[in-house]
């Protein structure tokens, strides 16, 4: 299967600051790929590539593997880019925007107005048709530049922030919105430092600092990466010392350390030896009111592979 969108070791200098260091990485259809990094790490530079708005010193960027480079026509024909920051057209209301872009992207009588039609009821703009966009809220804006970037149907989708400045339920919806996009067969780029959002619908992720990749992968992937053993934390009602001299019996506990009125440690094995263990645990005579395995979450997986650096 071809991917929606490759890139191949692109490289982009502003005189001596190199922006973008050889950067590769693919976004599959029906993909959300989250692109998070540091500011000034590259993530928008490296979109610009990809959206024809920018060439880059060296490599390629290929979309429904036509190059941005050879085919530029071809290939911004199946993107749709959505920038951090769009203009608010005094006196236009949401349709004429709309019909405006709609124009722009050749869409012609009938077809043109279905198409509004179609995207204005996804975005559940409908209502708001004849106002004016200054009068629009922060999340309603941020509903109109999606709606606008959708009219052509791109295969591939390219957000930088688009949740930025949103309320919490301006972002809840926003999420809903991409999600059916890549169920519908969408491949979405998107870059936000809200990370929990990203957790909770990206597919994949990829990491940047100062132009460089510093992971990819699956939030699973990543995390067993940066640490391959599972992190347990129990709590008993049986004095702390007890505790400990029960685990440093038992096979695969690694260096235990204690947190609060409650034990921290590293264990080697799957789910069947977890069971074991709290097993053996409750044989031993402690009564555990807390059992939990701990994951590395979005926010640990970031601040454990960039290092704060700015270029």
């Amino acid at each position: 299967m071809i991917a929606a969108l490759e890139l191949h070791g692109i490289v982009k200098r502003f005189k001596s600051l190199v922006a973008v260091d050889k950067v590769s990485f693919a976004v599959q259809p029906g993909e959300i790929c989250g692109f998070i990094g540091p500011n000034g790490a590259g993530k928008t530079t490296t979109m610009r590539i990809c959206s024809t708005l920018e060439l880059p010193d060296r490599g390629d960027v290929r979309v429904g593997g036509l190059s941005v480079l050879t085919e530029p026509r071809e290939a911004r024909a199946l993107l749709g880019f959505m920038p951090d920051a769009y203009g608010v057209y005094a006196n236009t209301t949401v349709l004429d925007y709309l019909d405006f872009f709609g124009r722009a992207y050749g869409l012609r009588g009938e077809r043109r107005r279905a198409t509004i039609a179609q995207v204005m009821e996804f975005t559940s703009l409908e209502p708001l048709a004849s106002k004016e966009m200054r009068a629009l809220s922060k999340g309603m804006k941020q509903r109109l530049c999606l709606a606008k970037t959708l009219l052509h149907d791109p295969a591939v989708l390219i957000l930088d922030e688009p949740a930025s400045g949103l309320d919490p339920r301006a972002r809840v919806e926003l999420r809903e919105l991409l999600l059916a996009l890549a169920a519908g067969g969408k491949a979405i780029l998107i870059s936000s430092h809200i990370l929990s959002e990203l957790a909770e619908m990206c597919h994949t992720l990829v990491v940047i600092e100062r132009g460089q990749i510093r992971g990819t992968g699956t939030l699973g992937a990543i995390r067993r990466q940066l640490a391959p053993h599972a992190q347990v934390r129990l709590r008993t009602l049986e004095p702390l010392e007890r505790a400990e001299r029960a685990l440093a019996e038992q096979p695969g506990v690694g260096a235990v350390r204690r947190d609060g009125d409650a034990l921290v440690f590293d264990h080697q094995g799957g789910q069947d030896d977890l069971a074991r263990l709290l097993e053996a645990l409750v044989q031993a005579g402690l009564r555990p009111v807390e059992f939990a395995l701990r994951e590395s979450d979005l926010e640990d997986i970031f601040l454990s592979l960039t290092e704060g650096q700015v270029q």
